[in-house]
């Protein structure tokens, strides 16, 4: 075996190219992708499971038509014994304390058990090196062991996961889970959704900031809860700080997979549901959830890094009421801070009474608010030297006080259209402060839009050189200027037989929201109790069609959207569920038996009792106008066995036009599952059973050639030439399982090109040198009709070169 191996290794350069006899390959690129939605659950199993029947359709410029039908693929649930933490096996939804140690749950007497959330949020993949990573958030507990309501009681967490991909079929599967610290930053407040950042760390969220004021009443369920807290993760009531909570954590991920959290003070204290960076790096907008919060936005003063930078808040001035309403966007400046300056208002004990002073009427020199911090109308004041901590600890308090519009209602989800240059934003439940006050006694009225239990998807449009409310320039290419509503749901004026109160064929409630640039498609996860289940939809901005691509469990919420392209050649569309059953008492199913489907939840999921993190896969690559045909081969099948041979017709059909035998045949792309070995010709993947190899690496210096096991089978010469079939975690895969590790003695290339006359060489789209005819390069990859011949030098694909692929 080895020395066949070692044979095979050797002569890979003299294996002849075989080709069936055909015309010139035609290319064939993408013409369309469309979504083939799926219809809402019907029976109880479908009620209970997490599923898609959906497909994308594309079609293809030589007319042919393939479906790509979806998958959901479950990671794992959050009451999986799958986290490794102080050298045990814990649940991955199990939160750790200031020490690392499970936080337990004794509410049953003599019976503690860990803490398991039943609420896992966000997701964000991310590749570290050579690897795949992914945290996860774990947003509450609802209940506890006893069934007593348990909600930001217990400190929350997140993990890290390592995945694996497999490299044929892109699935991916756990490999190892760990719990991530928060020791150095005081724990974690409820972590709802987050973001990647456009550098590739992982920006969390706390959510439902406790409020300081009534913290300092002793008698108040924020004090209870604030403390609870605190003995559960310090084990010491005392250390209890609101201030603590209600910013946004950063998350590094490490090469040798340990995580860094920091928190950033200077973004500003608020219900953060999210916070999503522009692509300048530095502009960043956020989810304000809950009832009468505010739209803010923030410009670092660095990119990349937020430790210090100006936080702005917005007022609304309303243009129109239709398809959910639309105005105009007026930025005010909070105020401009840094983490560290924010941090020590906090470590030195400052208070909310330090801050402002307060009255309980109308009174000269105090101004009324109404704000999510505190349900009721307050007149506040602020106290003499305490503006910069009334900015950053408050800022919602301060900019109401300053006029920005502290009306809006269940703020959630953002995603950014780079195209468009858009930020969709999602409104769960234009209700409420977003109405027209009808009493008269608001502070404020800016907002006055059209009551709609079911929510709205706006989208807002960035700006460059603006300025603030005080004429003062805006650091950032990316200021929201107008905002308008782009997707509304349909209240219902009763039940329908499965318990909705929204129309199950629109979206209702949306929540989390991702954007793939490819597919010109807005994802839509709905955390609504008008949907009896939830749904994630895909919205496309070219159709304008909306077509239901999941359903999760009835009473659940879909979370964890996160649409992640080009992941080592891959696609994904991350979603979650939390809190499946949830709520199923309070819904008129007349549709199916209600005991029974509550049955069914409690033996297939368990009500409030776990959560699943999964994906859906199968999605197809590359978007509309992207070559999947080429003129030149990218690669070559290595075919053993006989083979049928199929010829595709001017409308797209196939049929059977021969067998070809051993040998290596050239590859010019794959539409689907069929692959192209020249001209109109294709053979099929299963049936092929092929291995396909897109270029060699010529070996400069002595090398190990390392066996599947990563064991040196033997060592590669200087000017071995060896074919390479793919790339994984830094290692060349050539065959056999055998591979070798990337290395710049290892020089990888996809072929050859030669001058058939004298032709410019570029780099950067400027001609800077003239290649003589006769002249060989080795090719290192092609795309967009450039053949790369190292160092950022190319030369055009035209008549005169000739390129020979390995």
């Amino acid at each position: 075996m080895k020395k066949r191996i070692a044979v095979a290794l050797a002569v890979g350069l003299m294996v002849p190219c075989m080709a069936p006899a055909h015309a010139a390959t035609k290319e064939v690129s993408i013409e369309s992708m469309k979504f083939k939605g799926m219809e809402a659950p019907k029976t109880i199993q479908e009620m209970v499971d997490t599923y898609t029947r959906a497909s994308i359709e594309v079609t293809y410029s030589n007319g042919l038509k393939k479906d790509f039908p979806l998958s959901y693929n479950r990671l794992f649930k959050s009451e999986d014994k799958i986290a490794t933490n102080k050298g045990q096996m814990i649940p991955a939804g199990t939160p750790i304390d200031v020490n690392g140690e499970p936080i337990m749950d004794n509410s049953v007497d003599g019976k503690p058990v860990p803490f398991v959330s039943d609420a896992p949020d966000s997701n964000s993949v991310m590749r570290v090196g050579n690897d795949i990573y992914m945290v996860t958030h774990y947003e509450y507990q609802s209940i506890d062991a006893a069934g007593k309501s348990a909600y930001g009681l217990v400190p929350a967490s997140m993990s890290l996961t390592k995945l694996i991909q497999d490299k044929k079929t892109g699935k991916l599967v756990p490999d190892k889970v760990s719990k991530i610290d928060f020791s150095s930053v005081n724990g974690l407040w409820i972590p709802c959704n987050g973001s990647l950042s456009p550098w590739g760390t992982h920006l969390g969220s706390e959510e439902y900031e406790p409020d300081a004021r009534s913290f300092e009443d002793t008698k108040s369920q924020t004090y209870s809860q604030v403390r609870t807290f605190a003995k559960l993760y310090f084990g010491d009531e005392s250390k209890a700080n609101p201030y603590n909570y209600g910013w946004i954590p950063e998350i590094t991920v490490n090469k040798d997979g340990t995580a860094k959290v920091v928190k950033h003070y200077s973004t500003g204290r608020f219900s953060h549901e999210l916070m999503k960076v522009m692509p300048d790096n530095r502009t960043a907008y956020f989810g304000d959830d809950g009832k009468n919060t505010m739209m803010f936005m923030y410009v670092a003063d660095k990119e990349k890094d937020f430790s210090a930078g100006t936080l702005y808040a917005a007022k609304f001035k309303q243009t129109g009421t239709d398809n959910g309403g639309s105005g105009d966007l007026q930025w005010m400046k909070i105020g401009h801070s840094t983490d560290d300056e924010v941090r020590a208002m906090i470590d030195k004990g400052t208070k909310f009474s330090d801050i402002f002073e307060t009255s309980d009427t109308a009174k000269e020199g105090f101004t009324a608010v109404r704000t999510y911090s505190n349900s009721a109308i307050e007149y506040l004041k602020i106290k003499p030297g305490m503006e910069e901590a009334a900015k950053m600890l408050e800022p919602r308090r301060y900019a109401a006080m300053i006029g920005a519009t502290s009306e809006w209602n269940k703020m959630e989800g953002l995603a950014y259209n780079t195209k468009e240059n858009k930020v969709y934003v999602a409104i769960s439940d234009l209700s409420g402060s977003m109405e027209k006050d009808a009493t008269g006694k608001e502070p404020t009225d800016d907002i006055q839009l059209p009551k709609r239990k079911s929510g709205v998807t706006f989208e807002m449009d960035l700006k460059g050189h603006q300025e603030d409310r005080d004429g003062n320039a805006i650091g950032s290419d990316n200021v929201a200027s107008s905002i308008k509503g782009l997707l509304v749901g349909e209240d219902m004026a009763a039940p329908d037989a499965y318990g909705n109160t929204a129309n199950p064929d629109k979206v209702a409630s949306p929540d989390n929201l991702s954007f793939s640039d490819d597919m010109n498609t807005l994802f839509i996860g709905e955390d609504s109790g008008l949907h009896t289940n939830n749904f994630v939809w895909a919205y496309d901005l070219t159709t304008k069609e909306l077509s239901r691509v999941l359903s999760v469990p009835a009473g659940a919420e879909a979370t964890g959207l996160k649409v992640v392209e080009g992941l080592m050649d891959n696609n994904y569309v991350m979603s979650n569920f939390q809190h499946p059953g949830d709520e199923l008492d309070t819904k008129k199913i007349t549709a199916v038996n209600i005991d029974d489907l509550k049955a069914e939840m409690e033996k297939g999921i368990g009500i409030d009792k776990t959560g699943g993190i999964g994906y859906i896969g199968d999605l197809p690559m590359g978007k509309v106008g992207d070559k999947v045909v080429m003129k030149h081969p990218n690669s070559r099948l290595l075919i053993k066995h006989e083979t049928p041979l199929y010829k595709m017709g001017a409308d797209g059909s196939l049929e059977k036009a021969g067998t070809i035998n051993h040998g290596a045949f050239r590859v010019y792309g794959m539409i689907g599952d069929w692959i192209n070995v020249g001209g109109d010709y294709y053979v099929k993947a299963d049936e092929a059973k092929a291995e396909t190899y897109k270029g060699r690496i010529l070996v400069k210096k002595p090398m190990a050639l390392y066996d599947k096991d990563g064991k040196v089978f033997r060592q590669l010469k200087a000017g071995e030439a060896v074919k390479v079939f793919g790339m994984e975690n830094g290692m060349y895969q050539v065959g056999g399982g055998y591979y070798v590790k990337e290395d710049k003695n290892a020089l990888y290339h996809e072929g050859m090109v030669i001058m058939k006359k004298d032709t410019l060489l570029y780099k950067n789209g400027e001609a800077v040198k003239t290649l003589k005819k006769g002249s060989m390069y080795r090719v290192y990859s092609y795309s967009d009709n450039k053949l790369q011949v190292g160092g950022g030098y190319y030369v055009s694909d035209d008549a005169s070169v000739d390129y020979q692929k390995n």
